[in-house]
């Protein structure tokens, strides 16, 4: 059938299929069955053919939709080769997931990033479409992957177009796609259509017809087919799409018995092979079954045959059969099925399992063992879909609450809280031991930092971790571990701290245990930072650690205020975590390393960890942790000079971050706020800002995070006269670092005390704040020498001031603190030096992933190597330094080595 009114969609897919050979993009087409999704992907296809494209197809089949990397395997058929080209993790991690190797537990974005390659490397020789239709039945892995693809294709020659169908969830529709939305036909557009179809029709079922068909040209085809049943008076009461599966229906109806058996067996199906379908239909039904058989429902069009594989005409046939099949027949086909496939014990079982119509401990205990076999494989939505079965199947209650809840424990994994909330809801429905109860109540509160779920935060989970504790351990110290974490997100008060850090005590926990360090810092930062902070220094991982312990050991240190400590575990748990794919964690822990490097002043590296943790926040769907750190990018805005950036990164934080009361978002856009109206002279309102994080009843209170505003609170009150309303804070906090070795709270206060002092005293107090060591503090000392060099001209001692000022305003430039290396000029200026002007460098002329790879490819790190640590493909990198060197004005990486190392 021609494609008819469909000029706009096919010109937007004309324009991405010409676009430059360097260029990719990635499309959806939403709409309707039937409204003409998959014409326009087979027009897009032929179009690609003929410029010169390769073409890869694949599909969504509902059968199929968990199994992992069902619909990837389509994909990579015809680049099979390429696949011995791939570097040693990537090319075990594919074959992993697909089968071919047993070894280790692939992560989706590991594989994702060895199809990104494969694919950059197949479109170095022809620019690549990827095909993928139905969509919305995509094995999620295989989704996810794509997905993955689709975000990274914008410097690559690889177009991907997808087809959902409306209503339905899919890991395609994120932001980096363009959608597409199919509407229905004009009036006449459906009366050409409808004329071709059926030319003889009478002008009043002409109009009747256009009318049901409401523009949708499957059910200008099939409705035109079946307009005898459509006098039925409850029919055009039907929606839509049940109005053509009845058409189906009714065309079915005609066929012969054996033939519907046989579509039967192919609906039911969750490969389309031939051979499979006849075999199952000669057990189904004692009869003969092969293509003659076959041939009523071909001429129907109900079906084609392509090669050994038989194809329905339109998915809509596939739900048709299955609303026909009386269950016990679809019983029996399942069990005939499973006869035949034993060659694929997998899918054996599958079908085996549909086949039940009671509980079969056998069957269920295979299922869970398929279900292992699965998540190690990657196929966490496969070993959730398994699990479910073999509760269901389960002749032992206990069982059947376990496996219920192992398969809720993956769909936390998936980031699926409805699955998880529908997986716990089937659990409560027997009886359940103190363990199994706990553990719903633990898994319940397992999105969005347990922010939403628990009534009573972090009390009620420690207390559910000490009423199982006896009885298993490691799932105690998961509860504790939540629980602690609520401490950071939330505040539980005082009384609320001090249960957690008893409950973990009490366990008993060697003292270098990462566990026990973490969940210490992140309930009492205060009262537990020095023991947090010197066992920290003191811990020695075992090698072959997988990121795990230190990306605990990263944050942990950074809330007792060890952000040097932080930022080495931060670096050393990133590794493994890059190498095994593992990019939620890896998202906490380069945002560790991000909020570490801004406290210190390193906003060369903040600039790319900033960046790369708030990207994989969003694209692992860690909403709270994307919030975080998109309210980090404000501060480092603010830092940078760049105001209207910084405001509106933090109202887009604090959207997310306040109706959760998510404290460290709320905190952290606050001190962006402030140091964005600091770094420009507006004094009272920066106050304003700084002031909310030392409330208790403001919802900006952070325990930990406040400990690094206290300059920026009293630089602020000094400018505008408000230092009495300052000095309680500062008395409290003088009373804090009696109980804490927390080294940015001494430094910071060494400053503080002098701003505060009476003229006769200051002298000596920035002197001593000036001998410390803060080698490891450049953004304290560059800030001291420009308090003491304000301090000393407004005495007219403008002489003495100027090597301060001059200080100041060199390391602020160096450190890319522009408003404050501004600031010293000024001074400066008043102090009767002039200045030369900050000439612009590296983090001004590149973007933050820009500069990402230019600190990689400075530090001897090959394109293919880089594109490893960031998941990208090594022809991106290549692409990305090939308009990175004329933007830094340098032509080979040794002068980029020079260009960097004035940023450290």
């Amino acid at each position: 059938m021609e494609l008819i009114g469909r000029d706009d969609q096919l010109d937007l897919l004309r324009r991405l299929l010409a676009e430059p050979r360097s260029h990719g993009s990635a499309v959806l087409v939403r709409g309707a069955p039937g409204i003409g999704k998959t014409a326009l992907l087979a027009e897009t296809a032929a179009l690609a053919e003929r410029l010169g494209h390769r073409v890869l197809r694949t599909s969504g089949v509902e059968a199929e939709s968990d199994i992992p990397y069902a619909g990837l395997q389509l994909v990579l058929r015809p680049l099979a080769a390429g696949a011995a080209e791939l570097a040693t993790p990537h090319r075990q991690a594919l074959d992993t997931a697909l089968g071919l190797a047993g070894a280790g537990v692939p992560d989706v974005f590991l594989v994702g990033l060895a199809v990104l390659n494969l694919l950059a490397d197949a479109a170095a020789v022809a620019p690549v479409l990827v095909l993928v239709d139905d969509v919305q039945w995509l094995d999620d892995a295989t989704a996810s992957v794509l997905a993955f693809v689709a975000r990274r294709v914008g410097t690559e020659p690889v177009v991907i177009v997808g087809a959902a169908r409306d209503g339905y969830r899919s890991r395609l529709s994120s932001d980096e796609l363009t959608s597409v939305t199919l509407g229905p036909l004009t009036d006449g557009q459906a009366a050409e259509i409808l004329a071709d179809q059926a030319p003889d029709l009478r002008p009043t079922a002409h109009r009747r017809l256009l009318a049901e068909a409401a523009g949708n040209p499957l059910a200008l085809t099939e409705l035109s087919r079946s307009l005898g049943a459509s006098a039925d008076p409850y029919m055009s009461q039907l929606p839509l799409t049940e109005r053509l599966e009845q058409a189906f229906t009714d065309r079915l109806e005609t066929l012969p018995d054996i033939t519907r058996s046989l579509l039967r067996i192919a609906a039911l199906n969750d490969s389309p092979s031939l051979p499979e379908i006849y075999r199952a239909t000669r057990l189904f039904t004692g009869a003969t079954a092969g293509a003659p058989e076959l041939d009523p429902a071909v001429r129907a069009r109900l079906v084609h045959v392509v090669g050994g594989e038989l194809r329905f005409g339109h998915p809509l046939m596939r739900s048709a059969i299955h609303q026909t099949t009386p269950t016990g027949v679809r019983h029996a086909a399942h069990a005939a099925l499973a006869a035949v496939l034993w060659e694929h014990p997998d899918r054996q079982l599958r079908h085996r399992a549909a086949a039940a119509d009671e509980p079969e401990e056998t069957v269920a205990a295979a299922l869970e063992e398929a279900a292992h076999r699965a998540a190690r494989r990657g196929g966490i939505a496969a070993a959730v879909t398994a699990l479910e079965q073999a509760a269901a199947l389960s002749e032992d209650a206990d069982r059947r609450v376990e496996r219920l809840l192992r398969a809720a424990d993956f769909a936390v994994e998936l980031g699926r809280p409805e699955t998880v909330t529908r997986l716990l809801d089937q659990a409560l429905t027997g009886p359940l031991s103190r363990r199994q109860h706990a553990t719903v109540v633990w898994l319940r509160g397992s999105f969005d930092e347990g922010l939403h779920s628990h009534a009573s935060g972090a009390n009620s989970l420690t207390a559910l971790a000490e009423e199982i504790a006896a009885e298993d351990r490691a799932l105690a110290l998961r509860i504790l571990w939540s629980a602690a974490q609520l401490c950071f997100w939330s505040d539980p008060g005082p009384e609320g701290r001090r249960t957690v850090l008893a409950a973990v005590e009490r366990l008993e926990l060697d003292e270098l245990d990462p566990w026990r360090l973490a969940i210490c810092a992140y309930a009492a930062p205060v009262d537990r930072g020095t023991f947090v902070l010197e066992r920290a220094r003191r811990v020695a991982l075992k090698e072959g650690d997988d990121g795990r312990a230190y990306r605990m050991l990263s944050t942990a240190s950074l809330l007792v205020g060890g952000f040097d400590l932080a930022r080495a575990f931060s670096a050393a748990g990133a590794e493994p975590l890059r190498a095994q794919g593992r990019l939620g964690l890896l998202a906490r822990t380069v945002g560790a390393d991000a909020w570490s490097a801004l406290v210190v002043g390193d906003l060369g590296a903040a600039i790319a960890t900033t960046e790369e943790s708030r990207r994989l926040a969003r694209e692992t769907s860690q909403t709270m942790m994307y919030a975080l750190m998109t309210a980090t990018a404000a501060k480092l805005a603010a830092l940078r000079g760049e105001v209207d950036s910084a405001l509106g990164l933090a109202e887009e934080a604090e959207e997310i971050g306040l109706p959760a009361g998510a404290r460290p978002v709320l905190a952290t856009a606050s001190m962006a706020r402030g140091l964005a109206a600091l770094g420009t002279g507006r004094f009272e309102e920066a106050f304003g800002h700084f002031r909310r994080l030392h409330d208790p009843a403001d919802p900006a209170f952070q325990v930990a995070l406040r400990l690094t505003t206290v300059v920026d609170l009293v630089d602020a009150a000094v400018h505008c006269g408000r230092l009495e309303l300052v000095l309680p804070v500062v008395a409290e906090l003088e009373e804090i670092a009696t109980v804490t070795s927390a080294p940015v709270l001494h430094a910071d206060l060494r400053l503080v005390r002098a701003l505060l002092a009476a003229d006769e005293d200051a002298d000596p107090l920035f002197a001593d704040a000036l001998r410390a060591d803060l080698g490891a503090w450049p953004l304290i000392r560059a800030r001291t020498h420009l308090a003491y060099g304000e301090w000393l001209r407004r005495r007219r001692r403008s002489v003495e001031s100027r090597d301060h000022l001059r200080a100041a305003r060199d390391m602020f430039d160096a450190l890319g603190v522009i408003p404050w290396g501004e600031r010293a000029r000024r001074e400066l200026r008043a102090a009767g030096e002039t200045s030369r002007r900050r000439a612009p460098d590296a983090r001004d002329q590149l973007t933050a992933h820009e500069l990402q790879i230019v600190q990689l490819a400075a530090d001897g790190l090959t394109n293919r190597e880089i594109g490893q640590r960031l998941y990208l493909s090594h022809r991106t990198v290549s692409s990305h330094l090939h308009r990175i060197f004329p933007k830094l004005g340098v032509a080979s990486r040794a002068e980029l080595r020079t260009v960097v190392s004035a940023l450290r």
